[in-house]
């Protein structure tokens, strides 16, 4: 599956293509047939590793992991988002997404971040999107104000400290 946005083609990663990924940057590059920069990512190949991993534990997974964005106007990958699972019985899906440095602050996290909230409320199981950030204002809190997110709740984690919680309900959703 391939969602497309004005400036972006997201491409929704299967087994085939994270093990590609995982492989290097020719490999994807080869594979998809675009441009790949060596800091696409700053998440890694776990990232990449831990939802090849998901999908071959639960192949009913299977577009809700990764997705990979790339940049229409120079057929570029520019970064990494997706979901972190299936949605819960409760209809909770969690969406995280990462821009490579050279390519922020023009929107692109935004337009990438509402194909994805778009494609999870297509779902009739989904009824709520999530995600969670560092608890301080920054690029990433102001990418889900943009797209409609409350700040729901405030966490203390172990390793990173302050995390804010963020909701967008189905019928808040204003795209739709």
């Amino acid at each position: 599956m391939i969602l497309k946005t004005k400036s972006l083609k997201i491409i929704q990663c299967d087994e085939e293509i994270l093990k590609e990924a995982i492989k290097g940057n020719a490999n994807i590059a080869s594979k998809l047939n675009v441009k790949v920069p060596d800091n696409w990512t700053e998440f890694g190949k776990e990232a990449l590793q831990y939802a090849l991993n998901k999908l071959e534990e639960n192949s009913s997974e299977s577009g809700w992991w990764t997705y990979l964005p790339i940049y229409k106007s120079e057929n570029k990958l520019i970064g990494i988002g997706g979901y972190k699972g299936k949605p819960t019985i409760e209809g909770e899906v969690e969406v995280g997404y990462e821009i490579a440095q050279e390519y922020r602050s023009q929107g692109l996290a935004t337009e990438m971040t509402n194909a994805l909230i778009e494609n999870a409320f297509k779902n009739h199981q989904v009824k709520l999107v999530s995600a969670h950030t560092l608890g301080e204002f920054n690029p990433s809190t102001k990418v889900l104000i943009k797209c409609g997110f409350e700040k729901v709740d405030e966490l203390n984690d172990p390793d990173e400290g302050s995390i804010w919680k963020w909701e967008l309900q189905k019928n808040k959703y204003i795209n739709l």
